[in-house]
């Protein structure tokens, strides 16, 4: 019996296409830093106004988690999506030993003239991050940044 689309019999391909399967894995990585949540634009008064002891002009630090979450098929001939291995290098290698035990305020360069608040921070990693990421064949789905075990941003780009 002939089908509205020219196909003649249900065991053709067009029948038997599967959807790719997209499988979500993330990667857990921490890191210790110290910021201060201010503008310079404004007085101390200001920001000790709009961002309370976050503006201490000391500074104060946060243990940070994060979680990078990629998409993409699994490989056949290797069984997974991505190397965990090579995942964790490159979020080490690009992010982690660039703002471990750093002030990110001061001394890391993503983040220069931008408030250090962790919705900023979230979508700065994003920026570094996704082109190494794309590298390795995946995409990158959502960045998850934790600053306390009550506060966290994610982010799934633009």
């Amino acid at each position: 019996m002939k089908h509205r689309f020219g196909k003649t019999d249900e065991n053709d391909s067009i029948y038997n296409l599967k959807p790719p399967l997209m499988i979500f894995l993330t990667r857990r990585e921490r890191f210790n830093a110290a910021h201060r949540l201010f503008r310079p634009d404004w007085t101390d008064e200001k920001n000790s106004e709009v961002y309370g002891k976050c503006a201490n002009p000391n500074w104060h630090g946060h243990n940070y988690i994060l979680f990078v979450t990629v998409k993409g098929e699994i490989k056949p001939a290797l069984g997974y999506v991505v190397d965990l291995k090579t995942l964790s290098k490159v979020i080490r290698d690009t992010i982690i030993d660039r703002v471990d035990h750093k002030n990110l305020n001061l001394e890391v360069d993503f983040m220069k003239g931008k408030v250090a608040s962790t919705e900023n921070m979230v979508m700065a990693i994003w920026e570094e991050l996704e082109p190494q990421i794309r590298m390795l064949d995946v995409e990158l789905h959502s960045i998850r940044l934790e600053e306390t075990e009550n506060n966290f941003v994610e982010y799934f780009g633009n």
